[in-house]
């Protein structure tokens, strides 16, 4: 299997079990939010905010244009402190995180 349609399968999961918690929002937060220079929009938007309007749309976007993926990423470190406790699946939403940071380890 390629990198990019692992990639593709990982995005497909997260979206996919924020759906499942509850976090999926139909409506995207104001314009302003966008504007944040804060990493992940920790100002303007709540981390399942910007999971799904910022970095499955950008990741997506890469791969739509067949664009070089980052060489490192590393966001499920920040959603484990981030993700309040009671939220539902947390554990199962902190997992497909992993899952994708893990595509992007550099082999030892």
């Amino acid at each position: 299997m390629s990198r990019e349609l692992e990639v593709q399968e990982r995005l497909q999961a997260i979206e996919q079990q924020l759906k499942s918690c509850g976090l999926w929002q139909s409506f995207a937060p104001n314009s302003q939010a966008f504007a944040s220079t804060e990493p992940f929009c920790v100002d303007t938007m709540t981390p399942p905010q910007w999971l799904q309007w910022i970095f499955l749309p950008r990741m997506q976007a890469l791969l739509d244009a067949g664009a070089p993926l980052p060489t490192a990423l590393a966001i499920a470190p920040y959603y484990e402190v981030a993700l309040e406790g009671d939220i539902p699946q947390r554990a199962q939403l902190l997992h497909c995180l992993n899952a994708i940071d893990q595509l992007f380890e550099s082999p030892n």
